[in-house]
């Protein structure tokens, strides 16, 4: 019966999130589990070993650098299939995950239907992510990208676009660290970085260029719109 059902890889840093994503798996007619990693050189190293037919991906854990962890699983085996499942806005990482060569994007505060819809279009051989996304991938690959389309931060890695958004939420380098599971130098050093990329001049500059990321993402144009393609 086993051999029939497609085989999913769950990586996420969190025991509840992966038990409630198994629970919802075994639950669906012709899928199971195949295997679980808590972090990037464990979800590296199962999708190696177990040859799953999609892996269920958290941006943020241990030992990966957002969507460097997408490209690395692609260069491997470049059938699997890849749904993001993360806290981060479609409206900053979705486009990176789908270039690095992720099939889905969903927020980890959509529903479990989400999931589900998200799960079996992927399967299907469907994108899931926005149609907003969906065009600002195709403007670019068109060669049509207007002025104004590209975000203010489109130079920053993952990494460095992480710790801006945490910034912008308020959080201090000690809780940055926590949460990226870095050490406090290393935020510091990547925050030292987005200065230079984005020239500014101090700390206090940086607060306000991320506050003021924030404010772009909740805005008309960079807000988030609902995945899916209804």
């Amino acid at each position: 019966m086993t051999a029939n059902k497609k085989r999913i890889l769950i990586a996420d840093d969190h025991p509840m999130i992966r038990e409630r994503l198994m629970q919802l798996i075994e639950r669906e007619p012709g899928l199971m589990v195949c295997g679980q990693a808590m972090n990037g050189p464990e979800a590296l190293l199962a999708a190696e070993q177990l040859h799953p037919d999609m892996i269920i991906l958290d941006l943020s854990m241990e030992g990966s650098h957002g969507t460097e962890l997408i490209k690395d699983i692609r260069a491997r085996d470049r059938s699997v299939l890849i749904l993001v499942l993360t806290m981060h806005d479609e409206s900053l990482y979705a486009e990176r995950a789908i270039r690095a060569g992720a099939r889905g994007y969903v927020a980890k505060h959509e529903g479990s239907e989400k999931v589900k819809q998200a799960i079996h279009a992927i399967l299907n051989g469907e994108l899931f992510v926005s149609k907003e996304v969906v065009g600002r991938i195709l403007e670019k690959a068109a060669g049509g990208a207007k002025e104004g389309i590209n975000s203010p931060f489109e130079g920053l890695s993952d990494r460095e676009l992480e710790v801006l958004q945490l910034l912008g939420l308020g959080h201090g380098p000690s809780e940055i660290a926590e949460k990226l599971h870095l050490s406090v130098r290393t935020v510091e050093s990547y925050e030292t970085r987005i200065r230079d990329k984005l020239n500014l001049k101090c700390a206090s500059e940086l607060v306000k260029y991320a506050i003021q990321l924030k404010n772009w993402k909740d805005s008309p144009r960079g807000a988030k719109t609902q995945n899916g393609n209804s």
